[in-house]
């Protein structure tokens, strides 16, 4: 077998064994790898129901075709997993040096369920399972812990091990806590709080497998002609700015939601845009493993400490929550990441939280002196929520739980989707986006959906609603799942002049099976259809599928959409729209002849 190795190693931390089994070649042929395997693996290993925090809710790494074989931008994994927050599907990706370790291990996936007696870490090499005691890594930083278990774990010969670990948010089972491996995270869905439930600290791999393709000429020059044009014109913003640079664009727009999407203008925008990091406090520039184009962008706080900022954290600490210093916002994302905090989810909720302060509704909220604005406030609070500590510990649950635990009234704008909180987009003014955010699987998400794109390319009428948004929405998630399955990162994605018909062609090269650009188009449509399918066995209902109350009842106020709205009925056609895209009942519901047309 080419590109993959067929097969993956079962973990069962409750009896501290494991087992090695075979994938089949049909499956890895209809889902590839990422989140496609990994959708197709937790509808098989995840029992009906199951609870998120359960023994038997499986926690699933998965490596794809593309891993390991000198394409730029592929050195990456996804983790999959039923979400705490949102009881549905979790599915997130990370990058860098861990992805490649865990193809060198020699598998296509890991399937972890169970739970430890005690706190543990599992070292894992392509020989067999390590079950280690954790106790001397509780209450670390992922970031600690992982320095701790390389140092521990050098062989004598110099080999390190590569480490994925959670921070006190996961132990704490944060519902919104992130993975984390070499500064870069699994953010969205809580995947950390299912290893803190599991009493999994870490994943250490140390592995010396190599995968072979199938036409190593024909990889070679697909590789060369990529990393030529990743460095092009089409990458030009993340390799200057990095994605800070969204802040300003947005905010000119009209499409940077503030102070808990009350409104779209920021009167503070221009001190918090990336034009004005870059030139302010601008530290380093780093990019993952394997990677040509290298976005990340390390900023220096006040205390002269370099922290990684991207436009979804710069977002969420800072306008939706009313923020405007630079360092502020840098020390509030630092946290996250010492503590394990999705920065989206956290922002989300703290600014529900600080709405809730302002109109009074919470009297338990005063003495943190939250508001809008309130830094050292902020700060405080995100270390309440990581410890579950006075009123962190309903935050902890996020903004959907925590506004019913406070009442009708805060529900109406605690702004999540399928209890995920909103990323960095105005639903509002960017109409094929808010379709996007209303019916994605794993709730509000900017990743698993690029529907921006079509708003922002000015393809359509952004602030205006139709019929033919739910068909852009349906091919925008499929391009995004064969992305996600391949793995290719999403910067790339311009980089290719037809992505179907030369993905087939690099498929084609690596793995030796014959792909064309219909059958990855048709694997896309297969692993979003599984993943509807697993949300509908855990519960799913039509009116999952929705946005929150403000967003339908409050237009914009101010700035160049002022009066602009979306209502009931156009978010209504446009979820009929994409039911109807994508051959579903008009309740959103899979028809069996759909399942059978797909091979499901």
């Amino acid at each position: 077998m080419y590109g993959f190795h067929g097969r993956l190693l079962r973990i069962d931390l409750t009896t501290q064994s494991y087992t090695w089994q075979d994938i089949e070649a049909s499956r890895l042929q209809a889902v590839l790898g990422g989140v496609g395997l990994g959708a197709s693996l937790l509808y098989e290993y995840a029992p009906p129901r199951v609870e998120p925090f359960s023994a038997d809710n499986p926690l699933i790494f998965t490596s794809a075709p593309l891993v390991g074989t000198g394409l730029t931008t592929t050195a990456k994994y996804a983790v999959v997993t039923k979400s705490p927050l949102t009881g549905f599907i979790a599915d997130s990706l990370s990058s860098s040096f861990f992805a490649l370790e865990l193809k060198r291990v020699g598998v296509d996936a890991l399937v972890i369920t169970g739970a430890a007696e005690h706190p543990t870490y599992l070292l894992i090499t392509d020989a067999g399972v390590e079950f280690r005691t954790a106790a001397h890594l509780a209450g670390l930083s992922a970031q600690e812990t992982e320095e701790r278990i390389r140092h521990a774990d050098r062989t004598a010969q110099g080999a390190e091990v590569r480490v994925a670990a959670i921070g006190r948010a996961g132990e704490n089972l944060i519902r919104f806590a992130t993975l984390s491996n070499e500064g870069r995270h699994a953010g969205r869905g809580g995947v950390g709080a299912v290893f803190g439930a599991k009493k999994l600290k870490a994943v250490a791999l140390r592995g010396q497998r190599r995968v072979a393709v199938a036409d190593k000429n024909a990889v070679e020059k697909i590789a060369a002609t990529l990393r030529e044009r990743s460095v092009g014109p089409h990458t030009a913003k993340y390799r200057e700015i990095g994605t800070v640079a969204n802040l300003a664009v947005f905010d000119r727009l009209g499409s940077l939601p503030t102070y808990n999407f009350q409104n779209a203008p920021f009167a503070r925008a221009e001190a918090l845009s990336g034009e004005a990091f870059i030139t302010n406090g601008f530290s380093q520039t780093h990019g993952c493993a394997a990677c040509t184009i290298r976005c990340e962008r390390l900023f220096q706080s006040l205390s002269g400490e370099a922290q990684r900022l991207e436009y979804e954290t710069l977002f969420a600490l800072g306008p939706l929550c009313g923020i405007e210093e630079p360092d502020a916002v840098l020390r509030a994302a630092r946290l996250c990441d010492q503590h394990g905090l999705d920065t989206i989810s956290t922002g989300g909720t703290l600014a529900w939280a600080a709405e809730c302060a302002d109109k009074g509704l919470w009297p338990e909220l005063r003495a943190t002196g939250l508001s809008f604005g309130n830094a050292e406030a902020m700060l405080a609070l995100i270390s309440d929520i990581a410890h579950r500590r006075g009123v962190g510990a309903v935050l902890a649950e996020g903004s959907r739980r925590a506004a019913a635990h406070i009442g009708a009234e805060a529900e109406g704008f605690a702004m999540q989707v399928k209890g995920m909180e909103l990323p960095g987009y105005e639903p509002r003014s960017l109409k094929t986006m808010a379709l996007g955010l209303a019916v994605s699987p794993r709730g509000a998400c900017h990743n698993r959906s690029g529907a921006y794109e079509a708003d922002f390319s000015g393809q359509v009428d952004r602030l205006q609603a139709d019929a033919g948004r739910g068909a852009l929405v349906a091919a925008s998630e499929d391009f995004s799942a064969v992305l996600d399955s391949l793995i290719v990162c999403k910067f790339l994605r311009k980089c290719f002049d037809d992505f179907y018909v030369e993905a087939a062609q690099l498929m084609s090269a690596v793995t030796g099976w014959d792909y064309t650009a219909a059958n990855l188009m048709r694997v896309g449509e297969r692993i979003n259809t599984l993943k509807k399918l697993f949300n509908m066995r855990e519960g799913w209902r039509p009116a999952d599928d929705w946005l929150p109350p403000r967003l339908l009842t409050e237009p914009l106020s101010s700035g160049v959409v002022q009066g602009v709205s979306l209502t009931p009925d156009e978010l209504r056609l446009m979820i009929q729209s994409y039911y109807a895209a994508r051959g579903w009942n008009e309740q959103g519901l899979v028809k069996e002849e759909k399942k059978r047309e797909l091979g499901l």
